[in-house]
């Protein structure tokens, strides 16, 4: 098999949007997605929540959040939805059904 240079697509793609269509290719959007949130917890939460979260693991389209402080765990479990809400406005709805705070 022969490389021809000019078999090459002509318009130049943006790098985000190659991204994203090689994440489609191999069906991998909804595991980046997943890792995404993980990471971006902290920045989601806040310092505060962040400083006293132990563990996030995502499972079954349901966010386990693993929490070392009692009154932060509440404080949690009281704003699901506002947390919820925050996590479909940045990554779509209906990737996260339901936090579980341990």
């Amino acid at each position: 098999m022969n490389y021809n240079p000019n078999s090459r697509k002509k318009e130049a793609a943006p790098l985000e949007d190659a991204f994203k269509d090689l994440l489609k290719v191999y069906r991998l959007e909804g595991k980046f997605q997943e890792k995404s949130l993980i990471h971006d917890w902290g920045e989601l939460v806040g310092k505060t929540i962040a400083s006293r979260t132990e563990s996030v693991f995502i499972r079954d389209k349901k966010l386990f959040v693993k929490l070392s402080s009692g009154p932060i765990k509440r404080e949690v479990q009281m704003n699901k939805s506002k947390i919820l809400n925050l996590i479909d406005e940045r990554f779509g709805a209906g990737m996260i059904e339901e936090l579980i705070c341990l």
